[in-house]
């Protein structure tokens, strides 16, 4: 009877006997080698050698395991030990992340020490506080939480530095309040001008459930930005199977830039961030407000021709959010590759009382012009898109309304001409007299294909401009 090397030496034993001297014995001396013997040997010797053998493959076998235990021990990895430093990762920033921001959210549970923000993977953050005790009680409440509602979500995890090294105290980047306990609040001078100083909403159990989404946030919307930032619809949840982020292909290489796609993307919805990939020439992504102004552009500007011969396309991305680049590429305008509009006064649904002003047309060759210099004549208008390459067949002014500004029709002579006149001329600055600084004239496409109903439609839509007017000097580039 063959031995497997599974049973015992005496087991074996017994085969050996009854077998007679010229059996086979086959001999497993490790998993991965197997030897067959033959040959005549005395009765009663099967035992003492199946005995040997067995003992030997049993050392073989343990060693074995206990060698793979040992290279399981060495590559699982070790977990950070709790810290009274605090490693922040702000999912879905769209809003500013500064120092005064993180203060505000950690300080009620423990004394805040030192805070350094970073860039380097998205936006994360380091809070140093005066004790472990502080430390696992902010983690303890804040991870998961959202800073603003649907956005600025928060991950946090201990990190491994002992002590952070503030070099310089600076409200966006870093700050040590062992030497100072007032850094100015978010305001002009700031990274994100039109913002001001949020404020704070103790964690309390109506406000955070302790789940990864969060019906409020930590903190209200910053002042300065309406409350529905991207009204009538909301943020997009963290976790949400569509996100507010769109890929955008075929777009001229040459001459195409940030600037430019947000002129056009902005007609149907707030727009946070665009960026253009290095390594597809003439593709960008859009991070809009929310998935409703992502589906409002693909259906509306899905295969859509630009310029002559040109085509773009949209569709949804899998990412939910782009992430802040620090040192962007210059695209071949010399322009870089990557903007932030989060706080850009040309988003034109800031407010419910704005986005509700705000037609959702598909392109068409008739455009609304609005927000120009009460003064300015059709001569003039046609020459200013002359200079942009963007030749206008037609005019037609409205009649003034207001001494504040002026407003009217202009007609191309195809689709793809007017959506290149949007995306090169839509916020362009023009002079005034006796005004300090420029208007900024806004476009948008017309509901009418023709001019004479555009003119009847006139009323309607010249409704627009009541709303959007009141920036009407303000400069474009924030």
């Amino acid at each position: 009877m063959p031995y497997n090397g599974a049973s015992n030496g005496s087991g074996g034993g017994g085969g050996g006997g009854a077998s007679g001297g010229g059996a086979t014995i086959v001999v497993s001396e490790g998993p991965q080698n197997k030897k067959i013997r033959t040959g005549v040997q005395q009765p009663g010797e099967n035992d003492v050698h199946m005995h040997a053998r067995s003992t030997q493959q049993q050392n073989q076998q343990q060693a074995l395991m206990n060698k793979s235990n040992d290279d399981l021990r060495r590559k699982r990895p070790e977990t950070t030990r709790p810290n009274h430093i605090l490693l922040f990762t702000i999912i879905n920033p769209f809003y500013p992340i500064t120092v005064d921001v993180l203060h505000k959210i950690c300080n009620p549970h423990g004394q805040v020490l030192r805070i350094v923000i970073f860039k380097k993977n998205g936006v994360q953050a380091m809070v140093e506080f005066d004790s472990l005790d502080a430390a696992t009680r902010a983690r303890e409440n804040l991870n998961g939480a959202d800073i603003y509602a649907g956005c600025c979500t928060l991950k946090i995890d201990y990190a491994k530095p002992e002590k952070l090294n503030v070099y310089k105290n600076e409200p966006d980047t870093s700050w040590d309040y062992t030497l100072s306990t007032e850094p100015p609040l978010l305001g002009p001078g700031t990274a994100f001008p039109p913002f001001g100083a949020p404020e704070y909403h103790p964690t309390t159990p109506e406000n955070w459930k302790g789940a990864a989404i969060h019906p409020t946030g930590l903190m209200k919307e910053p002042t300065g930005v309406v409350p529905g930032r991207n009204a009538p619809v909301a943020f997009t949840p963290q976790g949400q199977a569509q996100g507010g982020v769109m890929m955008v292909y075929g777009l001229d290489h040459d001459t195409s830039n940030t600037d430019k796609l947000f002129n056009l993307v902005c007609l149907y919805g707030n727009v946070a961030r665009i960026k253009f990939l290095k390594t597809k020439e003439g593709t960008a992504m859009v991070q809009m407000g929310d998935s409703v102004a992502v589906e409002r552009c693909v259906q509306h500007l899905n295969n859509i021709p630009v310029g002559t011969g040109g085509k773009i396309q949209i569709a949804f991305s899998k990412q939910n959010f782009l992430s802040e680049v620090i040192n962007p590429f210059l695209l071949p305008d010399h322009t870089p590759s990557f903007k932030e509009y989060t706080g850009s006064k040309n988003n034109r649904f800031l407010s419910p009382a704005q986005a509700s002003k705000n037609r959702i047309q598909p392109p068409s060759k008739i455009l609304h012009f609005f927000n120009t210099p009460p003064g300015l004549t059709e001569d003039q208008l046609i020459g200013i898109f002359n200079i942009k390459d963007v030749p206008a067949t037609s005019v037609r002014l409205f009649p003034l309304k207001t001494e504040r500004s002026s407003s009217g029709l202009i007609e191309f002579p195809n689709i793809s001409q007017a959506v290149l006149a949007i995306m090169k001329c839509n916020h362009l600055p023009i002079e005034g007299k006796g005004t300090k600084f420029p208007f900024i004239m806004k476009l948008c496409f017309s509901s009418s294909k023709s001019m004479n109903g555009a003119w009847n439609n006139a009323t309607s839509e010249g409704m627009i401009e009541k709303e959007n007017d009141v920036d009407s000097k303000v400069d474009i580039y924030n």
